[in-house]
């Protein structure tokens, strides 16, 4: 697809006004919109409330009118997902372990986390190297190309090495949500 900056503007702005459900969907984004701008104004609580119920009006609306298609969606995700985790890209995991080295700085440098947060933080982080570092050094054994990943992932070791690595890391982000919603519930209400 070659078009121009230009030409891209223009399509989108011919499908704003092509049907009723576009020129609908620029309304109630239009619509969202100001009530944010209003609430930065004044940052009162009725009003986030209404923002809160156009954007979930807005969900319900999109999962009642496309129905299977939503479904479609999401088992399509799912789907993705799965295939993730039995059989993750180099180049994510990668990523992933710039994550967790950023998270590990944010860890060292926190000045609000507590001990025992800082310390789970370690333990995990410090498992996510090792398993990194014996993927890298299995793959360099064995000679296999890291972006070739039917080869990878026809050595179990390695292959068990990413799936628990990825399943590891799934744990503690699930931990840090849950840690985190229980400091601020416990925050709001006591």
């Amino acid at each position: 697809m070659n078009l121009s900056l230009m030409e891209k503007f223009g399509i989108i702005f011919r499908y704003l006004f092509s049907s009723f459900l576009s020129i609908e969907m620029f309304i109630l984004s239009l619509l969202l919109f100001c009530v944010l701008i209003i609430n930065l104004k004044r940052d009162n609580k009725i009003i986030q409330m209404v923002a809160i119920g156009i954007y979930i009006g807005f969900v319900i609306g999109i999962l009642i009118s496309y129905t299977t298609y939503v479904k479609s969606c999401v088992h399509s995700f799912m789907k993705a997902i799965m295939n993730y985790i039995y059989f993750p890209s180099t180049v994510v995991y990668f990523f992933i372990i710039v994550f967790v080295t950023v998270m590990i700085l944010w860890t060292l440098f926190s000045k609000k986390m507590t001990y025992f947060k800082k310390v789970f933080n370690y333990a995990f982080f410090s498992i996510l190297y090792f398993f990194f570092m014996s993927f890298i050094a299995l793959a360099a054994y064995d000679g296999v190309d890291l972006l070739d990943t039917a080869k990878l992932y026809q050595n179990d070791t390695i292959l068990c090495f990413v799936q628990i690595s990825n399943f590891i890391l799934l744990i503690w982000i699930l931990y840090t949500l849950f840690y985190h919603l229980y400091k601020y519930f416990k925050n709001k209400y006591d």
